[in-house]
């Protein structure tokens, strides 16, 4: 097969995998364990078992520095960790099979919350993995659209997962559900045997050195501050899209359909659109464009009617479009700042730093809508997103924002 066919399709299965576990734990398991009567605290605190996808930047410099199989492989650095940590959740799925929900509901919870964690362990290190590969072998105008592919895959990954296998769970069960589960996961990773990454430089510097060397890369805390702050308006308004249109009187099957099919194919139409537009366009201008659209997006849910669902309908549209267009954007220029020899340590430290302040936004967004109203609340949030505009200006401004920016070395 053509190496750069064979590229494209390997980054497209496994960002798809990385969206599975996802989409059947998250959006299946908080149903299944109400229905096994779980006390719905306990249903909250299993959202922690995804820690490890904000913690992950910990052990990101090892991916840099290792191969799992020097003997037999000795310079795959990136395929010997996907296919380890693909093979090991898929064997943790099959593991976890064999626990009967009803014992799981009742005295196996801590433990099966245990091998959740170590399942998002394994998932997040092939994550580091996956976008080092991405990082290396993306050239910078190829960059957008590879993020465009990897929100896409993700997202169409969580869909399969958490849409079309939940959705025939009542016909599988619970074990047939999860070994379909791990199956696909070992499907994912079949491509990759028909690609062979670039060789990857190994880092000589121990987890200390490279961490304190991104972070003294030209103009480095500006470049955090725009890193944390421009999804930080998405993510602080979308968290209360569904009990805000669920307050307005939409039923759970019309919920369904509005953000799982008709937002899925918008935000994927809009990951990989944003995506290619950011390979034709100025980082910059990418980057504002995206933040002034997502600022209308979130102003589209102001004054929303059951009445109206045209209104409802073309609110979660845009929004979702908008959103997939930023995350692409935003994905790439993270791309550019990894350094040749640390892509690994270096796009996952950025990831992180994405994913806490997403969380903290959302963690803060519920008291926003109580206090101010769903409406100020949502025009809180478009604020947040045009504010984020000035720190999109700073940062080309001081160079920071070229397809492979000469200035951080």
């Amino acid at each position: 097969m053509d190496q750069n066919k064979a590229k494209w399709l390997a980054l497209i299965s496994l960002y798809l995998v990385q969206g599975l576990p996802h989409g059947f734990f998250g959006q299946a398991m908080p149903v299944l364990l109400r229905e096994q009567g779980v006390d719905l605290k306990h249903i909250g605190l299993m959202a922690l078992v995804a820690l490890p996808w904000a913690l992950k930047f910990l052990w990101a410099p090892m991916l840099d520095r290792f191969t799992l199989f020097p003997r037999h492989w000795p310079d795959e650095f990136r395929r010997s960790w996907i296919l380890a940590m693909n093979y090991s959740a898929a064997a943790l799925l099959i593991a976890i099979s064999f626990m009967p929900l009803d014992w799981i509901a009742t005295d196996g919870l801590l433990l099966f919350g245990v091998l959740l964690i170590g399942i998002n362990v394994l998932i997040a290190t092939q994550d580091i993995a996956t976008d080092a590969t991405a990082v290396e072998n993306l050239s910078p105008h190829e960059r957008g659209f590879g993020n465009g592919v990897q929100v896409g895959g993700y997202r169409t990954g969580m869909v399969l997962a958490g849409g079309l296998l939940v959705s025939y769970f009542s016909y599988l069960g619970w074990q047939v559900s999860l070994w379909l589960l791990a199956l696909m996961m070992v499907l994912g990773t079949l491509p990759l045997y028909a690609y062979k990454p670039k060789s990857h430089q190994v880092a000589q510097q121990s987890m200390l050195p490279l961490w304190k060397g991104f972070f003294n890369l030209k103009d480095a805390w500006l470049w955090v501050a725009l890193i944390s702050l421009y999804k930080v308006g998405d993510a602080f308004g979308t968290q209360m899209i569904r009990p805000y249109l669920s307050d307005a009187g939409l039923s759970l099957d019309e919920l369904g359909t509005m953000l799982g099919g008709v937002g899925f194919v918008a935000g994927l139409a809009g990951a990989l659109y944003g995506g290619w537009l950011v390979g034709r366009i100025s980082r910059a201008r990418a980057l504002t464009l995206f933040l002034l659209l997502e600022a209308l997006a979130m102003l589209g849910y102001v004054g929303i009617s059951i009445e109206y669902k045209a209104h409802i309908w073309l609110a979660v549209t845009v929004e979702h479009i908008t959103g997939g267009m930023a995350t692409a954007a935003l994905f790439t220029i993270m791309m550019d700042r990894c350094r040749e020899h640390s892509a690994a340590a270096d796009y996952a430290l950025q990831s992180c730093v994405v994913i806490v302040t997403g969380m903290f936004a959302s963690a803060i967004s519920g008291y926003s809508a109580a206090t101010l109203g769903y409406d100020m609340h949502f025009a809180v949030a478009a604020l947040a997103c045009v504010a984020a505009v000035w720190l999109v200006y700073r940062a080309s401004r001081a160079g920071l924002l070229l397809p492979k920016s000469q200035t951080m070395q």
